[in-house]
Parts: structure tokens; sequence; C-alpha cells
């Protein structure tokens, strides 16, 4: 972590370099500075997490800082703030396989069901911490697709859950026959692309936020109305997105929090894919606003690649996500403090675009440079 002068906020520095021992031996003078700062407080309430806690947003769009910020401080002015539920927990690893016929294939998935109960043993010749909870299965004519759900306590799960999808596999072609390898990833998972069925089945972890904002606070914090959010919601994210052929998602823009929000923590930056697929449902519920965000797929871990960095650890641990506690608590924490930055700045978002050039005006004054006397732009 390095300080930019005159910033007054920190750079999230990854070293690293091309080919050899570069995974263990990065080159420190090699890096990536993105600037981060600290946004917050903001309120949360829930079986997961209670309290008021600062997040770290690492990126180089600085408006998000004060649109965050904004949204955090809505929260505080509420009596409780952001409700979060976590609802699922269960990452996933799709495996291919090739069967003599359909029959052999359907066969195959009929009996592996029927011993899913005792197929924790062969997962757990992978992993101490991954746990199967169900399996989903696609066939096309000879070709299976199988779709494995798993717990992975404080991992975000990739190579655990491929791990453990190997050895069920191994197993399979071990005890049906008919048959054969085909990959160990079938697109059905789906990693790091927009698909329906991350969208109806979850990958990661499924939080639902609420939040409930007093007209007074509507009209003079955000300078709008429930009605016109409402409104802007319907109209924006969901015909809006309908039109664009978006795929199980309606929202104005969760990627921008979660890509800040997984640099800064270390994740794999490049699950906002799935993480992005969510819902933003707002009502105008007599001058009050009721507004919830919807993210089933939250790919987050605590521990594992990318969380040996300084920065990331100092940063995951002020977050209170490395304490002593049952396995997959801190990852279920940082999950529901990921779904609540992002309530924070849709929530700022849209109550921006309900005002004409409100949202420019704010780019231009953040992000350009203030133009010296008789310059010419």
């Amino acid at each position: 972590m390095v300080l930019l002068r005159d910033a007054g906020v920190a750079a999230a520095d990854v070293g690293g370099r091309c080919g050899g021992d570069a995974m263990t031996n990065p080159d420190p003078n090699l890096s990536a500075p993105i600037p981060m700062t600290w946004v917050g407080p903001i309120r949360i309430t829930g079986t997961t997490v209670t309290g008021e806690v600062e997040v770290p947003l690492a990126t180089y769009e600085t408006p998000l800082w004060p649109s965050v910020r904004r949204g955090a401080a809505i929260t505080m002015a509420t009596d409780t703030g952001i409700a979060a539920t976590l609802i699922d927990d269960r990452m996933t690893r799709s495996v291919l396989l090739e069967a003599d016929d359909a029959a052999t294939a359907h066969h195959a998935v009929t009996r592996l069901k029927a011993e899913l109960p005792q197929l924790d043993t062969v997962v757990a010749e992978a992993s101490r911490f991954a746990r199967l909870v169900d399996l989903h299965h696609q066939i096309v004519g000879n070709l299976l697709f199988l779709r494995f759900e798993f717990t992975t306590g404080d991992a975000a799960g990739h190579n655990m859950t491929t791990l453990a999808a190997e050895k069920l596999t191994d197993h399979l072609l071990a005890t049906q026959p008919g048959l054969r390898y085909e990959s160990i990833s079938a697109n059905y998972c789906t990693d790091k692309k927009p698909t329906a069925v991350n969208g109806i089945l979850g990958r990661g972890k499924n939080v639902i936020t609420e939040l409930l904002v007093p007209r007074r606070l509507v009209e003079r914090r955000l300078h709008t109305t429930a009605a016109r959010i409402a409104r802007l919601n319907l109209r924006k994210n969901l015909i809006g997105t309908l039109l664009a052929g978006g795929i199980r998602s309606a929202n104005a823009h969760y990627a921008n929090m979660l890509l800040a929000f997984y640099l800064a923590t270390g994740q794999d930056a490049a699950n906002i894919v799935e993480g992005s697929q969510g819902i933003t449902h707002a009502e105008d519920r007599d001058g009050d606003l009721y507004f919830t965000c919807t993210l089933p797929n939250l790919i987050v871990g605590t521990i594992g690649n990318g969380k040996h960095h300084p920065f990331v650890e100092a940063n995951l641990t002020r977050l209170g996500c490395r304490q002593p506690r049952e396995p997959g608590a801190n990852a279920r924490r940082l999950a529901v403090l990921a779904a609540a930055t992002v309530t924070c700045g849709e929530l700022s978002l849209l109550a921006a675009q309900t005002n004409p050039g409100e949202l420019t005006r704010a780019h231009t004054h953040l992000e350009r440079p203030s133009t010296p006397i008789g310059a010419h732009p």
C-alpha cells in the first residue's frame, strides 16, 4: 500500500511478472497501482452483519467514491440502515462427459443422484472444507453436462470446486460404464460469463438488501422523490434492460461497485461478470422509498489466491473478515458488505439520473483537471 501524494487516498499495489516463477517470486518493482479509499460508514442490520462499517473501494473511476459515500450517508440517517439477508451460499463447477448414447447418460445421472448423500466422502478426498450441496444436469444428444454445487468455507472456491469436481468425475467414470471424459469445465457453471443459469440457480453468495428511506431524506439528501426513482427504475433498469437483451438482470451499475470492492479485497475481478447480474426494485410507499438490490452471484472469499497481499490482508482485517469464526462465516460477512456497498452506489446513481444534468456535472467536476487561467482547452 502506497500513499498517493495530494490525493488523500491509498493505492492497491499488485506486483507480478510473466513466466518462470512469477507466482511465487513476483517482481516487487512491477505493479499496477489503483487509487483506493475507504467510504462510509454504512449502517447494516441482519443475521450476518449488524453494525456500521467502512468499506474500501479501489478504482480509477473516482466519482464512484462520493456517489457511494452519499448512499452510505443515507443509511446512517435511517434507524435500521440496510437490512441484508443472505439467501444462499453455493459455488459451482460443471463437467462435460461423453456417453455411448442418451440412455446411458440418463441412467448415469439417475444413479448419481441416488447416491448423492454418499458422495461427500469422494469430495472429502479433494478438500476438508468443500461440501457437495446439489447437482443439476443437462443431456444434449450423447453429451452429459453436470453442474456440481458446493459450499467452500471461507474460500471463493474456484480451485476447490474444480478439484472436487475432478474427484467426482473420476468416481463416475470408474463406476458408470459407457462414459468418457470430455472436459473439467463445460460452461454450464457458468464461470465469468452472463448466463440465465446463474441468475436462476445462483453462483456464490445470494444476498438481498433492503432500505427504507423516509421522504425527507429522499427530498433533502437525494434531491428527488420516491416516485421518480421508482419510475426511473422501471423504465431504465427493467424496460431498458429488456430492450437491450439483458439476461436475468435489471440494474444501473452493480459492476462499478463490485469491481472496486473486489480489487480492494483480493477477489477474482472477472467474477463481476456474474456478480453484476442482479435486480434493483424500488417502490414509492406514501412518499417514502423502499429500495432493494438482489445479488445472486457474489463470488467472494477471505482466504485463498490473492489474499496474501499485505494491503488485502489489512483491508480484510479492518472489515472484520479475518476473525476466528466457523468456516464460511467470514466470507459470508464479506458478501453482505459487498452487497451493501452496491446498494449505496445504486441508490445514489438512480437518484442523480432523475435530475437533468446532475450526473454530467458531477463527472465533469470530479474527473476533469482544472484548466489553468488563460489556457485553451
